[in-house]
């Protein structure tokens, strides 16, 4: 049952019970017109309340029947409304928690709504890159007027019920139980007549064609490559510009014609690909997380800290290891550095700031960690540094503590094997700044526990990260595309680029920056080192050798001032280095290399392709469970462009058969191995099929 009929004195309550957030899928839009149909022919009933069961009013569309036929199906949402507003006795939205969506919509809809304080309230479908398709646009401005409702369609932001206060959206506030209230009200309107529509309004403000062209050029300003905020202008002045039924229908082909975007098809992709990452096809129903409650972290570095902020900022209590009192220190100051500067900027209150500086406490003993219920290894890359605090967690941590490594690229597997509790361990890859991005890529090993996965899920979301899951095997499935990524940038270098024409042309495709100036930030000596590692355990695997002769020369990024780009000090911006460029050029020459002009267009097809190729690897070895998961890890950790979905999701939309052929061109030029088609890749471009 996803909406429940009842009856109260002489009144009908239609209750939507859809779990998680009342999702107005089919079944729920016919119970919806049922119950209507049903209150009007009760002599009995003189008023209707439609409102929300559980933590939501409706949170709008149910994503569940995203892209079905169902979605379609009669009654469609316009429907729905339609009868609602038509209905002949008033009907009362009782609004409570969250109304969003396609659910505002159906409350702008009825003749009344009556909200509880701190209802949050929106309609953000921009944000999946299209514009509201059930009459939002036409209504909102008509009752809260044109400014407001720009300004929350445009954004898609929530804002608070009790917001609304000087404006006609909600007849009444609940102050108490808002069933009680509800009740009220619709006993006082039972027989008012004509039923109030907010369709017969007028929008009325002064020199709107002004205002228009101003939220035009300031909307412009701000979309970057996404149509959509514009064409919501373009639907909320329909609002003043086109009759109610005329704006509906122009409404309508917007939101059909956005629906076919590329971008918003990507926006949608990542929607339903954060949701799918933390599903674990093997995982059954009845398996119960560890409880978190309290947390370590071995290192109190850049990452460690980062690490320990995050647990701090889930309010759970997280102690430091360090092996030197100084080391200790200087982390705990950065710590408390990097919050008084988010305090400074109004993001944090003091309150807030002095909780989690709290919860954040130092030792140099594992003794005083070994009570933790997980704890977070984040020491150097390096497995002999590895083993030796493996096997010192093993003795101290107790029984059922999860034992995470921070590792970028090694064996969790090998690591494991360190403890006597291999069920036990798991690898948790936080990126740097691992207090600001986004991304949590969770390794399980061969021996890892169900509950231990399960509860690193569910603390990924505590702690707000984007988990997702990928097997063992070198560099996981991050790392392991980035280095065919950087291969390929290298060998680009070789033959006729400069790193600032490489970054330039990936960053105008949108990436957040290039490979170069994305070593500078991580640190060229990482890469280095784990090059370094590779020549000896793959040697057949070829790599230009401009990125050593850098580091040779010192040059390892931000943090040494100067790395494939100069730096000024106190200044981040990256300027081109006569010196670099020197460089790359003789070594072109002392390898033989006539350099060539080459346009951004192999730049691009050459670093996305390369991940492309390796992700279908990593599909097919069964390292990531779904394409959608890899396209996670690219837009949440290594900045990939948001608007074009992920690389797997990228190469479907220029068509899997023509990046087979684009790379099989490359495959005629230097380093030609670096192109043998994945079998995925080649298998499902010859079936004309798409990775998603």
């Amino acid at each position: 049952m996803t909406a429940e009929y009842q009856v109260n004195g002489a009144t009908a309550i239609i209750t939507l019970n859809n779990p998680p957030v009342n999702g107005l899928g089919h079944s729920t839009r016919s119970a919806i017109v049922k119950g209507i149909l049903q209150a009007q022919d009760d002599p009995a009933v003189t008023a209707i309340i439609i409102t929300g069961a559980g933590k939501a009013f409706s949170g709008g569309a149910d994503i569940k029947e995203f892209n079905s036929p169902r979605a379609l199906a009669e009654p469609m949402l316009g429907t729905v409304i339609s009868v609602v507003e038509n209905a002949s006795k008033p009907v009362i939205a009782a609004i409570h928690s969250v109304c969003m969506g396609g659910g505002f919509e159906l409350a702008l809809g009825c003749h009344y709504r009556i909200a509880s304080p701190g209802a949050q309230i929106a309609l953000p479908e921009v944000k999946l890159g299209v514009l509201p398709g059930a009459g939002g646009t036409q209504r909102l401005p008509r009752i809260v007027g044109l400014e407001m409702a720009m300004n929350i369609i445009v954004s898609g932001a929530p804002t608070l019920s009790e917001k609304f206060a000087k404006t006609a959206l909600f007849d009444e506030m609940a102050d108490g139980d808002l069933m009680t209230a509800a009740l009220a009200l619709a006993h006082k309107v039972a027989s008012v007549r004509p039923l109030p529509k907010v369709r017969d309004l007028k929008v009325d403000y002064p020199n709107s064609e002004a205002f228009l062209q101003f939220s035009r050029n300031t909307v412009k300003a701000m979309s970057g490559p996404y149509p959509a905020p514009l064409k919501c202008v373009d639907a909320v002045a329909a609002s003043i510009t086109m009759k109610f039924d005329a704006g509906i229908a122009f409404e309508r082909s917007l939101f059909m014609e956005l629906v076919q975007t590329t971008e918003s098809k990507a926006l949608r992709h990542a929607f339903f690909g954060e949701r799918a990452a933390s599903k674990i096809s093997d995982m059954p129903a009845d398996v119960v997380p560890r409880p978190i409650k309290s947390a370590a972290v071995i290192g109190a570095g850049t990452m460690g800290g980062g690490i320990a902020m995050n647990f701090a900022n889930a309010g759970i209590p997280v102690i430091m290891l360090e092996m030197k009192q100084e080391a200790l220190d200087k982390g705990l100051a950065t710590i408390r550095k990097n919050y008084e500067n988010t305090m400074k900027k109004g993001k944090l209150s003091p309150e807030k700031f002095e909780q989690r500086v709290g919860l954040i406490t130092g030792t140099l003993s594992y003794e005083a960690i070994g009570q933790a219920d997980i704890v977070v290894e984040a020491v150097f890359e390096d497995m002999g540094v590895k083993e030796t605090v493996f096997k010192k967690l093993d003795e101290v941590m107790k029984p059922g503590a999860i034992l995470a490594s921070n590792t970028s690229t090694l064996d969790v597997d090998k690591i494991a094997s360190f403890t006597k509790r291999p069920q036990d361990v798991v690898g948790t890859h936080f990126f740097s700044p691992a207090n600001v991005m986004k991304l949590l890529e969770i390794v399980r090993g061969k021996h890892t526990a169900m509950d231990v996965l399960a509860t690193t899920l569910a603390l990924s979301k505590k702690i707000r990260k984007t988990g997702v899951v990928s097997g063992v095997c070198d560099g996981f499935i991050g790392n392991r595309m980035i280095e065919q990524y950087s291969r390929q940038a290298g060998f680009l270098l070789e033959e006729g680029c400069t790193p600032e024409q490489v970054d330039k042309a990936v960053e105008k495709m949108g990436f957040a920056m290039g490979p170069f100036r994305m070593g500078d930030l991580a640190g060229n000596d990482i890469g280095w080192y784990i090059r370094k590692r590779r020549y000896v355990e793959k040697p057949e695997v070829t790599y230009s050798k401009t990125a050593d002769l850098l580091c040779e020369l010192g040059r390892y990024g931000q943090k040494t001032g100067a790395g494939w780009y100069d730096y000024k000090p106190g200044d981040r911006k990256a300027y081109p280095s006569a010196v670099v460029n020197e460089m790359i050029i003789k070594h072109s020459a002392d390898i033989g290399v006539e350099r060539r002009k080459i346009t951004d267009q192999e730049i691009c097809e050459r670093l996305i392709y390369s991940l492309v190729n390796e992700g279908a690897h990593i599909l097919e070895e069964g390292i990531a469970m779904r394409a959608s998961d890899i396209d996670m890890v690219y837009l949440t950790g290594y900045g990939f462009p948001l608007h074009r979905g992920g690389p797997m999701f990228y190469a479907d939309t220029v068509g899997l058969i023509n990046v087979v052929i684009a790379m099989n061109k490359y495959a005629k030029g230097r380093h030609g191995d670096a192109w043998t088609v994945a079998p995925l890749l080649a298998k499902l471009a010859g079936e004309g099929k798409t990775f998603s």
